[in-house]
């Protein structure tokens, strides 16, 4: 019997093979596709739920009253792309074979479906079956004509249930508006983001960090949840404010309404606006901002950091020596390592508040997400024959 339930849908699907290959290069062929899915098993994390394997595409789910926030999601999904595309650079690097499976490793690819709606879950062995209209639909729109439209070849198709849920409408201006039709349904509007220039951005990037000779100090605890449902939290003013030491907090400069690098914390101390500016957003890693001191010209840095731990994330606040004119630099690190007890105390109290709303929120159902290689080869096996895989509907 089926458990109906209501939230996302998301399918990764690894795309590129496109002709017959021989016995040899299937063998390549298959240790290639096993390594992929084992990195988009790795990266199917909480609040997504591993549901299987199908093929060349790893299907997962996530329940709506357990979600991230917008950003964060997009973000995910961004995050597992660049994870992807240095996985395959890596492999071509150090690829010496010249047959056509090697060969064509740089021409793989990996496209993203998700969708929101109402859908059965059933039990079978050691995985969720999604069951349900809705899940027949994001499987239909594995075959669609967005290429050949767009000319993207590496893309997140959300359709517009999944836009209006998560709430990045404004976030969409940045990605293209597309239909399908299908038979027997009405048109499915959906919105089209090319992952090409995020990887593009993602690797020419430069990195704002706090050298550890300018580092003043730091406040760190241990918070037991993952990076990714952490760094949702920190996107919250209510649980950000503790860290800020702010009595209420909000975010300008958006770009297309993402926060990011160029946004501005405003951190309000009764009256007084205290304004960060983010040098560096770096999704589930580090947050940079530059602060300035009631000092003439003098600035400083702090770093929110998260690390994945064995009790979940060490999340740590860090900050660098002052800068700016001689007197507000000396002025300014004197003030500021009398503050050290004050930031461990608000670190402390971040952990207490996150964790506290967490366990309050309950955990995310999951089926046994532990999918041996064996699994996973078999399923690459699978995606290498002339028919079959994921590229029928359901």
């Amino acid at each position: 019997m089926s458990k109906t339930q209501e939230g996302y849908l998301l399918i990764a699907d690894i795309t590129g093979y496109t002709q017959y290959l021989s016995r040899s290069e299937l063998e390549h062929a298959q240790e290639v596709l096993t390594a992929l899915l084992e990195l988009l098993v790795d990266h199917t994390r909480p609040p997504l739920v591993l549901s299987r394997l199908a093929g060349d595409a790893v299907i997962s789910y996530g329940l709506a009253d357990r979600f991230s926030q917008g950003q964060t999601f997009i973000e995910m999904i961004e995050d597992t792309y660049v994870a992807f595309r240095k996985a395959i650079e890596q492999m071509v690097l150090n690829n010496n074979c010249r047959c056509n499976a090697c060969a064509n490793i740089s021409n793989l690819d990996l496209k993203f479906f998700i969708h929101y709606g109402v859908f059965g879950l059933q039990h079978l062995g050691n995985h969720d079956e999604l069951v349900g209209s809705d899940v027949n639909l994001i499987h239909r729109l594995l075959k669609n004509h967005v290429t050949e439209k767009t000319g993207c070849r590496a893309y997140s198709l959300y359709t517009e249930a999944a836009i209006r849920r998560l709430g990045i409408a404004e976030i969409c201006e940045t990605m293209v508006s597309h239909t399908e039709k299908y038979e027997h349904l009405d048109e499915v509007q959906v919105w089209v983001q090319d992952m090409h220039p995020v990887w593009q951005q993602k690797r020419a990037a430069s990195r704002v960090t706090i050298p550890p000779e300018q580092t003043l100090q730091e406040a760190a605890v241990e918070i037991a949840m993952p990076p990714e449902q952490l760094w949702d939290y920190l996107g919250r003013s209510d649980f950000l404010n503790i860290i800020l030491g702010a009595s209420k907090s909000e975010v300008t400069n958006r770009a297309h309404g993402r926060v990011g690098q160029g946004s501005v914390y405003h951190c309000y101390h009764g009256e007084k606006d205290n304004q960060l500016v983010i040098l560096e957003w770096r999704p589930f890693e580090s947050i940079i901002t530059r602060s300035p001191l009631p000092l003439p010209n003098t600035t400083l840095l702090v770093e929110m950091r998260l690390a994945a731990s064995g009790r979940g994330t060490r999340f740590s606040q860090i900050v660098s020596k002052a800068s700016g004119p001689w007197p507000g630099r000396t002025l300014g690190d004197l003030a500021l390592k009398s503050m050290a007890k004050q930031m461990q105390r608000d670190v402390e109290a971040f952990k207490a508040r996150v964790e506290a709303d967490y366990a309050a929120r309950g955990e995310a159902p999951a089926a046994d997400a532990r999918i041996d290689t064996a699994k996973i080869s078999l399923a690459a096996a699978e995606s290498l024959q002339p028919v079959g895989g994921l590229a029928q509907p359901e």
